[in-house]
């Protein structure tokens, strides 16, 4: 098979996207930062600082402290590109969050909503967005774009939702949402979002396993490349693999799923902040349910490192409350291990609050980045 060649022109834009991206990352650069990171030559990281700047996408900020010499220029991304919202949509609430190209978090909000497939909920939908970006000062030209997180099956060859048991939804075609909202829209699975705020930022791009523990359990491959969706786009959906032939009940109508051991109902009905006091106390039922919940999660936990012999990342609201209670579920998961490597791999995630929502913001701001 012929290797397919790399044109001159492909080669400056990935040039221009990496130089643009390395600046949104880091918020303040110089063009020797940039030369050195991404290992293009300084004439090249000016030439396309100096396009950049003159298009409005990035502005000088001064100069940085001298290292000995002259002083760098100071290069950041202009305040007037424009900003990303994202939004979240679980079956009680909706999460809103408006970043800035840089990925900080500018505004977060969470609203009791109770989802219902009908009109009139994307309209109060709509309504509480064009609320949340009025109080923050935030005209509809300087919104980038939409990215819309889903508990569900997410199709991006078919543009649908293609079932959603937590909502009750089947073949939800995108632009049946979308046209509801005055912005360009990108749909992603919540467990996805999640995952891909996690990657997005991090400095270290080894591939890992997001285990999103909410009301409901799925999972997310992240890589070097992004997100692995799989053929049907359903990789990485453990919450449905068993963990106890004809066990418990599940949602989705079979037996003994992940789901129904270790969603965030399984420990409690009401807050996990009042959970996870009620376990530092030592209260026996909160032991008792936490032995349960840990011992099941450990199983699929190990099962999930041995196939893919990755960190696995625990997330969704579960992840984001047990603190220092992770060492529990290390103990677990290095006594079932075969391996004699610890458990350093089990991790919990770096976004505590709103990570679907901004996974799904973050996803507008790469999409804008690949277009500059």
């Amino acid at each position: 098979m012929e290797k397919k060649k790399i044109t001159n022109i492909e080669v400056k834009r990935k040039n221009r996207n990496d130089v643009f991206r390395y600046i949104c990352k880091n918020a303040m650069v110089s063009n020797p930062d940039i030369s050195y990171a991404l290992k293009i030559s300084l004439p090249t990281a000016t030439q396309i600082t100096k396009e950049l700047i003159e298009e409005g996408f990035v502005e000088e900020k001064g100069a940085l402290e001298s290292t000995g010499g002259r002083r760098a220029k100071a290069l950041a991304v202009s305040e007037n590109v424009g900003k990303a919202i994202g939004l979240d949509i679980t079956k009680n609430h909706i999460s809103l969050v408006l970043t800035d190209l840089t990925g900080e978090i500018l505004k977060y909000e969470r609203i009791f909503l109770p989802y219902v497939a009908e009109d009139a909920y994307y309209r109060e939908v709509n309504d509480k967005l064009e609320t949340f970006l009025e109080q923050n000062r935030c005209s509809e030209q300087k919104i980038l774009g939409l990215g819309i997180s889903f508990p569900g099956i997410i199709d991006l060859d078919k543009k649908l939702v293609t079932y959603s048991h937590v909502l009750g939804v089947k073949a939800l075609p995108f632009d049946f949402v979308s046209r509801f909202f005055a912005y360009p829209c990108h749909f992603l699975n919540d467990a996805n979002a999640g995952a891909y705020a996690e990657g997005i930022q991090s400095e270290s791009m080894e591939r890992f396993f997001y285990l999103s523990l909410s009301n409901t359990v799925g999972g997310a491959v992240y890589s070097t490349h992004g997100l692995e969706q799989g053929k049907n786009f359903r990789c990485g959906e453990v919450g449905h693999m068993t963990i106890v032939p004809d066990g418990e009940s599940c949602y989705c109508g079979k037996r003994g799923c992940l789901d129904a051991y270790c969603c965030a109902k399984c420990l409690t009905e009401g807050k996990l902040e009042d959970f996870f006091e009620r376990l530092e106390k030592g209260e026996q039922e909160a032991v008792q349910l936490w032995d349960r919940y840990t011992t099941y999660l450990a199983i699929a936990v190990n099962n999930i490192h041995m196939v893919l012999d990755c960190d696995i990342v625990l997330g969704g609201y579960v992840g984001s409350s047990m603190g220092e209670h992770i060492q529990d579920i290390r103990d677990k998961v290095a006594e079932r291990n075969t391996f004699a490597e610890g458990s350093s791999f089990v991790k919990t995630c770096c976004h505590k609050t709103g990570a679907a929502a901004l996974g799904a913001s973050l996803k507008i701001v790469e999409l804008f980045i690949e277009q500059v």
